[in-house]
């Protein structure tokens, strides 16, 4: 099992600690003992098949599940629930139908307060920057899917968070709007300085975005390792051996061996 390349827990923004969970009834962990560190400002990737258990971890970094055991830290502090810190962005957009998509983006301030035009401003300015800056009027009918997915991910940006989850939220786009999505979140959280773990089962998906690429296997992080890509990714990147190299690798780790399931590794 590859996981020479796994380094020890430090230094992490968002860190994970042994963590574990089960669902109730179910007879093995569907997380088993992970153990992982996104610094700040880094994006990581967290690659895996179906039913391995990445958006379980996702949701426990997020704070939407508390786990059995082991440890959730955002900053070093440990995590109790949703943190305004961390922003989420999950597989379908989820705007509300009634809603503008400016208003769309407001709502997690909305939820909390009256907007201030402050807010309605940084609003604008994130729907500019991802071409949207003459759809803000546009209720989510009116709007393509790709339009729809810009939406998602600037409410996620909305509160500044320092930390981005993201659930496979491009994996319904064609593959060109795929693409230009990637570049957005690639420039925003670079610009902005926001950490990322993005979860995906697409190899070329995580090799785009990820500064590294963890990939899970029944619960377990059995590999975690940088991209061996420049950063930031230089245009027509997709196209170069280097990056069908780096595609290869990961799927050769990805067809190896499965960890036995709810056996300590």
């Amino acid at each position: 099992m590859p996981t020479d390349a796994i380094p020890a827990v430090a230094d992490g923004f968002l860190t994970l600690e042994g963590v574990r969970y089960r669902f109730p009834g179910d007879p093995a962990d569907t997380v088993a003992g992970v153990d992982w560190a996104v610094p700040r400002g880094a994006i990581h990737c967290l690659l895996g098949r179906s039913g391995c258990g990445k958006t379980t971890l996702l949701k426990l970094a997020a704070g939407l599940l508390a786990p059995d055991a082991g440890a959730v830290r955002i900053a070093g502090a440990i995590l109790h629930g949703p943190s305004p810190r961390v922003g989420f962005v999950f597989q379908a957009p989820t705007l509300l139908d009634w809603l503008s998509a400016l208003d769309n983006v407001l709502l997690p301030v909305s939820l909390r307060r009256r907007p201030t035009a402050a807010d309605r401003a940084a609003a604008r300015d994130l729907l500019a920057a991802m071409g949207l800056g003459d759809l803000l009027e546009r209720r989510p009918a009116a709007l393509s899917g790709g339009q729809q997915s810009r939406v998602a991910l600037a409410r996620a940006l909305i509160g500044a968070p320092d930390l981005l989850l993201l659930d496979e939220p491009f994996a319904a786009l064609d593959a060109l709007t795929r693409e230009e999505l990637q570049d957005d979140l690639l420039r925003l959280c670079a610009s902005r300085g926001t950490a990322a773990l993005f979860v995906t089962h697409d190899i070329a998906e995580a090799v785009t975005l990820g500064d590294r690429v963890g990939v899970m296997a029944a619960g377990r992080l059995v590999h975690e390792a940088a991209v061996p890509l420049p950063r930031p990714r230089p245009a027509g990147i997709r196209y170069e051996p280097v990056f069908g190299a780096a595609c290869r690798a990961l799927r050769q780790i990805m067809d190896g061996p499965a960890p036995s399931v709810g056996r300590a590794a």
